[in-house]
């Protein structure tokens, strides 16, 4: 039996990524014949795609600012230069053989507020030019309700658990677990598909989170920081 999602940013494992109906994988360590083989095997395939942070090289759309855990530079995100950048790699990925695409870095509400409009543009202009046949958006809660008529899905990562630093894992303090349970309630009411990706380094947190998710008609994945477990 299937299992619902997988996070996985290593390269190849085939076999073990068959076991799930949805794989979220990096666009470019994939080849067509691997993706063209999962997709014989039931399995759909999402390739990662960061809407707001850049890790290539400097370039006029960024800002000085970067992401202090990952290192990727934040970008001004409606500049056209970016907007096109974003729905080339949208394509490409598309074109590979992927059978759509996993919007992250969508949590600008608190640093860059001015730059939601621009945001949902984006994921519109991914949406028409790429055609995806899936979009899995990762939180993006700033974007709600407008972001439920563009997606397919919402994943709230890091819903139960989280990921203290390099080595440690942890599950929310009660604050905020409810903060997310109130989120969680919101968007049961859109009509999307709904997963949890949760971080965590034993049985007894990823059971929490798993059980959790369930209670808020979440599918749950359970990883490390680096989601290079299956």
């Amino acid at each position: 039996m299937s299992r619902p999602i997988a996070f996985y940013y290593g390269a190849g494992e085939l076999d073990r990524l068959s076991r799930f109906d949805l794989v979220v994988l990096q666009a470019d360590f994939y080849s067509r014949a691997e993706l063209d083989l999962l997709r014989e095997r039931g399995v759909r395939t999402l390739g990662y795609l960061s809407l707001t942070e850049d890790v290539g090289p400097a370039a006029p759309w960024h800002r000085p600012e970067r992401n202090p855990d990952w290192g990727g530079a934040f970008v001004h995100v409606g500049d056209p230069r970016w907007v096109a950048h974003v729905v080339d790699q949208a394509v490409r990925a598309m074109d590979k053989g992927f059978h759509g695409l996993f919007l992250d870095t969508l949590n600008i509400e608190y640093d860059y507020p001015e730059d939601l409009p621009h945001l949902l543009l984006l994921i519109a202009a991914v949406r028409e030019e790429a055609n995806p046949g899936y979009l899995l958006a990762n939180r993006g809660f700033g974007l709600l309700p407008e972001l439920a008529d563009l997606v397919d899905g919402v994943l709230f990562e890091s819903f139960s658990a989280r990921w203290v630093d390099t080595e440690h894992y942890a599950p929310w303090p009660d604050d905020v677990l409810e903060t997310h349970a109130a989120v969680a309630e919101r968007l049961l009411g859109l009509g999307l598909d709904l997963y949890a990706l949760d971080y965590a380094d034993d049985d007894e947190l990823a059971d929490f989170a798993c059980r959790r998710a369930r209670e808020f008609g979440m599918f749950c994945f359970v990883s490390d920081r680096v989601l290079s477990r299956i």
